[in-house]
């Protein structure tokens, strides 16, 4: 390959404290109101996922992690007998809530890490700020500025999700859950669905000797926000008219009284539109770019935050001329949970480590965001 050339060395992964299964989570999390979820079990049976990890101790039902030492974790675990963290040129990590405001989220890494003076970077989002910092990563070594990299992808979704964080929800609006399904992707929705991990990748510039490398072929990133109005957020409240309102606005009692730091979606929005924007629109560019065909693919790897999705990911791909079967998807959501930014790279970690893998295999990876409605494809080749 050419000297420009970019390589997957090594993956790993961090999910804090033991799986936590359905029956358990709104003890850890706490009950919103005087009644448990009604929400909960719908939620759980449309989603697909079985268990996850939250970084809160089970006795105590205090967080036990930050979100910086969640992806410090990830980022100790690439260390290998040709990899050790003093190697690392450049940092760049990627999460949808950071721990604090200032600074930002990659040199509180870094210093949970120790590690001596290097190219720091952080990434904001949703589900794609965790391939944004990798792909800062990747044009780091690309340019070759660097020859070491390391991105991640982490989240402490549960420091948001608990019970303290949310008003109880109206009687009106949970009488509408049998005839209105959708009212559950609002707040109580993404209680359900989001959970704690961490992902990082180790990027360098030439192939790792003695074991499998990913040759990352392209990777790109899309973003419709000129076209779309806001539809994941937080620390905002949706005016009717589209625009959002911020934090800052509210006084701290409407923040408390209006939710506004909680986790939200426009549920008609998003169902109107992701499948569009975050599967079609940017395939038919790459489709037309790359001459791809289903054929070329071994693994497609796409991040959905509920099996809910699945079915409809797979018209998508049915519609725009690249119908994957699903025999040849890989994902670990029922196990692992959705972790946001962190997802794909715990995906890959698990796919990487697994054995299956042989030289020459291509890998299609599929990163979506609603916030603003985002999109990531990623092409990898084993060598």
């Amino acid at each position: 390959m050419s000297k420009s050339s970019v390589y997957i060395t090594n993956i790993a992964s961090f999910l804090p404290n033991a799986p936590v299964d359905n029956d358990n989570m709104e003890r850890i999390l706490g009950q919103v109101g005087p009644r448990p979820s009604r929400a909960r079990r719908m939620i759980l049976r449309s989603n697909g996922i079985q268990q996850r990890h939250y970084a809160i101790d089970p006795e105590t039902l205090q967080l036990n992690y930050t979100n910086a030492q969640l992806a410090a974790e990830a980022v100790r675990r690439l260390e290998c007998d040709d990899f050790q963290l003093a190697d690392i040129d450049c940092l760049s990590c990627g999460t949808s809530i950071a721990d604090q405001l200032m600074p930002n989220h990659a040199v509180m890494v870094q210093g949970e890490l120790a590690l001596p003076s290097c190219e720091v970077t952080a990434t904001s989002g949703v589900c794609l700020a965790g391939m944004t910092a990798m792909k800062y990563a990747y044009m780091a070594v690309l340019s070759g500025e660097h020859r070491r990299a390391v991105s991640t992808g982490s989240e402490l979704s549960s420091a948001m999700m608990r019970a303290d964080n949310f008003t109880p929800e109206t009687e009106a609006q949970l009488e509408k859950l049998g005839s209105e399904p959708e009212i559950a992707f609002e707040k109580d929705f993404l209680r359900w669905m989001l959970s704690d991990g961490a992902g990082a990748v180790l990027l360098e510039s030439q192939a790792a000797s003695g074991r499998l490398s990913l040759r990352i072929d392209w990777l790109h990133v899309y973003s419709y926000a000129g076209e779309m109005e806001t539809c994941m957020y937080a620390g905002a409240v949706k005016n009717a008219d589209g625009s959002t309102r911020g934090w800052q606005t509210f006084s701290a009692r409407e923040r408390n009284e209006l939710s506004v730091m909680a986790v939200k979606q426009d549920v008609k929005l998003l169902n109107e539109n992701v499948l569009h924007y975050t599967v079609e629109r940017p395939l038919i560019d790459l489709i037309e770019r790359y001459q791809l065909t289903a054929e070329q693919f071994d693994y497609f790897i796409p991040h959905y935050s509920s099996n809910f999705f699945a079915q409809g990911v797979s018209d998508s791909l049915k519609r725009v001329g690249l119908d994957i079967p699903r025999e040849r998807w890989f994902t670990n959501l029922s196990q692992k949970g959705n972790t946001g930014s962190a997802s794909i790279y715990i995906m890959l970690d698990e796919l990487y480590h697994s054995g299956r893998l042989k030289s020459g295999e291509s890998l299609l990876c599929y990163i979506p965001e609603s916030g603003r409605f985002s999109s990531a494809m990623m092409k990898l080749t084993v060598v």
